[in-house]
């Protein structure tokens, strides 16, 4: 599966079994390393190394492509393995163990709107299901079917033309299928970005933020993708549903609302139109690490600078354990990695201040470095762990500030108890923050048995899930729903909205086959 990486990089391939580029992944060698140096200190585990596949065999299709439109779809193995899942623990381990067991039968790449309607119409026609997607990067079991009716995964990486840059109002035309190094290069020459970066930046697409709603790196003020959003088109079974590009509108409720974070389940994200502005040299940025002896300090210097009006690009408070794993640090002190650019720059002294007054100090720059390189290469390094024999999942969520300090207890206690042996290793960070709470966000690592891993997985997500829900947390900040977090979405939705987002699928997907099981 080749994917285009830049104008001036050569075709690189990217793994269908884990995480981003095939070459980037750790080898046998260097899993044994990391066992070595950065695991046994911390547990058992016996230090062989699952075997990466190479060639996957799937079930034959049950498809036949249109003869229309046969140059779109795709049934190769390889292809239609790397659409399978996408790259949750769960998904990767699976791969890894040659369980394919319910692959999609083709593999369609749309190079217009055009091609979107006529796929659905023949989807339709044949009874099948369509799961869209566009990076693959999803760890929710967003992009996965487990239904039984056979399924296309409809890839939109195709539609990946810039349309338009409009300097004088500060806004991008884009196709859905482009993928965030291609956009931010090409919006680099009008002196503009799209300030949207998430973890999963080099191989996430338009279509895919917009459809779960992420967060980019960008600790405060606006970084969801929500934030960004002029104007949509989206494709459905009924027909093409596009809202008018204005500054705001209060016309009613919001078309655009509909479709954010509706998953594919509503429609088929093709068009933005998104609010870009104007790209910060590097003199306008300023940055440090603050450490703090005692933790609860650090979520109050937290909360101060947020209240106070202070909207920090980077406020990311890493707990000692994360500190010490990701960002270096040895002294057993948490960690605010704290950032401001533009014209907020000089706002980094007031923030300082509010740190000295919880006890805060600050230290090197070499930490943000640490913690950033740790940042971009962690979903390798969990492929690797997974490699070797543990359970690596991450949570994530975001709640009040009067509510952080029992629903962090309750999420670490809820992680132990059903580790097995109750031995695991959890970490907490703040991805986000806002004046009324946090966004947590928590790594757990476990040693699991052998062929038991998804069960282990299983187990540790049902516990940390409901310690979430019941501490007054959002089953999920920027992760999205996908089908791994639906039971917790039931707690936390109320039955009669429910019943509204159902009508409106009734009305734009009367089959039902976009996206089943996802979301609903």
């Amino acid at each position: 599966m080749a994917a285009w990486h830049s104008p001036s990089a050569a075709w690189r391939e990217r793994s269908w079994w884990g995480w981003g580029w095939a070459g980037e992944a750790l080898d046998d060698d260097a899993c044994r390393r990391l066992a070595e140096t950065a695991l046994r200190p911390w547990m058992p585990i016996d230090g062989s190394v699952l075997p990466v596949p190479y060639d996957p065999v799937l079930d034959p299709p049950r498809l036949i492509p249109p003869s229309i439109m046969e140059e779109a779809f795709t049934a190769d193995s390889v292809t239609r393995a790397a659409h399978t899942y996408g790259k949750a623990f769960r998904d990767v381990v699976r791969a890894l163990h040659g369980r394919l067991e319910n692959p999609p039968d083709l593999v369609c790449h749309p190079r217009t709107a055009h091609d979107v309607v006529a796929t659905l119409d023949w989807a339709e026609a044949v009874g099948a299901a369509v799961v869209p997607y566009g990076g693959g990067t999803s760890v929710v079991g967003g992009v996965e079917y487990r239904g039984d009716a056979p399924w296309i995964s409809l890839d939109l990486s195709r539609l990946n033309r810039i349309g338009e840059v409009d300097e004088v109002n500060h806004a991008v035309r884009v196709q859905a299928g482009v993928f965030g190094p291609a956009l931010e290069q090409a919006l680099a020459p009008h002196g503009l970005t799209l300030r949207h970066y998430p973890q999963s930046f080099e191989f996430s697409t338009v279509g895919g933020w917009l459809a779960t709603r992420s967060a980019g790196h960008y600790a405060t003020g606006p970084t969801r993708i929500d934030d960004f959003v002029e104007a949509l088109r989206v494709i459905t079974p009924q027909g093409p549903v596009e809202s008018l590009r204005v500054p705001g509108s209060g016309a009613g409720p919001s078309t655009d609302a509909l479709f954010l974070g509706s998953e594919g389940t509503l429609g088929v994200i093709v068009e933005a139109w998104l609010r870009v502005s104007a790209r910060p040299s590097s003199s306008e940025r300023a940055s440090t690490s603050v450490a703090f002896p005692v933790y609860a300090e650090a979520v109050a210097a937290v909360r101060a600078i947020l209240q106070a009006g202070l909207r920090p690009s980077n406020c990311r408070l890493l707990d000692p354990v994360e500190a010490m794993l990701n960002a270096g640090a040895t002294d057993g002190q948490a960690r605010l990695l704290l950032g401001f650019e533009g014209p907020t720059t000089p706002l980094l002294a007031d923030a300082l201040t509010i740190c000295a007054d919880h006890g805060g100090t600050a230290t090197s720059k070499g930490d943000q470095g640490t913690w950033r390189d740790a940042f971009l290469r962690a979903p390798y390094t969990r492929d690797a762990l997974i490699r070797l024999g543990l359970v690596v999942e991450t949570v994530e969520t975001a709640c009040t500030w009067s509510r952080f300090d029992a629903l962090h207890a309750a999420v670490i206690a809820a992680a132990q108890a059903a580790a097995p042996a109750r031995v695991a290793v959890v970490t907490c960070r703040f991805t986000h923050a806002y004046p009324d709470g946090p966004a947590p966000y928590f790594t757990i690592i476990t040693p699991a048995r052998r062929g038991a891993e998804v069960a282990i997985w299983d187990e540790i997500k049902a516990a940390v899930s409901e310690a979430i829900a019941a501490n007054g947390g959002t089953i999920t900040h920027h992760h999205a729903v996908g089908r791994d977090h639906l039971p917790w979405l039931a707690e936390q939705r109320d039955p009669l909205f429910t019943d509204v987002l159902r009508a409106a699928k009734r009305t734009l997907d009367p089959r039902g086959i976009l996206n089943p099981g996802a979301l609903f």
